[in-house]
């Protein structure tokens, strides 16, 4: 099921006497409605098209804690106050939600997709907002036709793998076998790399699964502030090896102090600023063709602090990519 977003969802401070200089984000963003289709951007605009999941559904048949499908909202309105400070040439639209309803995931992800796949179509950069990590595989359907003969490399921010087996069904923890296979089954290669692995959150077997599959990583504990040259040597490989790159962000890879709205808490946990060094290195790379913050779950977080990180994330992306053409 697919919903538009209205006005309401944007609301914030109005600075009336600065006038223009004084505007901010829910005074800048426009409505798509993807219902209708989507306008083409014309060639001398860069647009950011933000596109909500809400959907837990992988969530809670992974045994996690449900609420991250209001994660979406939750989003917005932590980004709605932001300062406006883009070129005239930026523009934001908001683009809706796509919903999962009666438990059905499997027909969410794929009515994800279908808008993932219309937005690049048109010249759009889609921002996603979660939702559970099984965003991860509804938004990699949309990517296929626009990656299907160059190499698309997965970028994961996440303490764990989510490379469960999907024999009983599809979950939270299983959207990049999923991906693998599909990718398998066309013959195209899988170039899946994670940075801020917990080593005591994925079983022997996921390791397993991981090392057949080729997967590289960075365990959390090798990505500080203070010396980040080994993590940026592993993501300069990876970015060496791939076309275009899909980053996802799973809140829960970061340390619970900034992170507590998630379903899997992350104790040692990552601090957001290496993370955002490593994400504007993919930024500058000019190879990010889309990206998501997925697992915010508003009911579990305090002072909306995961909100918060997960929009000031975006925020910072979403300036950093402006800058590329």
């Amino acid at each position: 099921m697919y919903k538009p977003t209205t006005k309401a969802a944007w609301k914030g401070r109005v600075d009336a006497h600065d006038g223009e200089m004084g505007l901010r984000w829910h005074q800048a963003v426009q409505l798509l409605n993807l219902s209708e289709g989507a306008p083409k951007v014309p060639e001398e605009q860069t647009a950011f098209a933000f596109l909500g999941f809400c959907c837990d559904e992988g969530v809670r048949r992974n045994q996690g804690r449900p609420g991250a499908v209001a994660g979406p909202a939750a989003l917005r309105a932590a980004m709605a106050s932001f300062a406006h400070h883009l070129p005239e040439h930026v523009a934001l639209y908001d683009a809706g939600d796509v919903l999962c309803t009666n438990q059905n995931l499997e027909e969410a992800q794929e009515q994800l997709g279908k808008k993932v796949a219309l937005l690049l179509e048109q010249g759009y950069r889609p921002l996603l907002l979660g939702g559970g990590h099984e965003i991860a595989y509804g938004h990699f359907l949309g990517l296929e036709k626009a990656t299907a003969d160059l190499r698309l490399g997965i970028l994961n921010f996440d303490a764990h793998f989510d490379l469960r087996s999907y024999e009983q069904q599809p979950s939270s923890g299983t959207p990049f076998l999923q991906i693998a296979d599909k990718l398998r089954k066309q013959s195209r290669s899988f170039s899946y790399h994670v940075v801020g692995l917990q080593e005591y959150g994925n079983t022997r077997k996921l390791f397993q699964t991981a090392g057949d599959l080729n997967v590289t990583y960075s365990l959390a504990e090798e990505v500080q502030s203070h010396n980040l040259q080994q993590p940026l040597q592993s993501l300069n490989t990876f970015l060496g090896q791939v076309d275009k790159v899909y980053v996802t962000i799973d809140l829960d890879v970061f340390a619970a102090p900034y992170a507590p709205g998630v379903s899997a808490l992350n104790a040692l946990g990552l601090q957001p600023e290496p993370v955002l060094e490593l994400l504007k290195t993919v930024v500058r790379s000019g190879k990010l063709l889309s990206l998501d913050v997925a697992e915010l779950n508003p009911a579990l977080d305090l002072d909306n602090r995961t909100a918060k990180l997960g929009a000031t994330i975006l925020y910072d992306a979403l300036r950093a990519w402006s800058k590329i053409q």
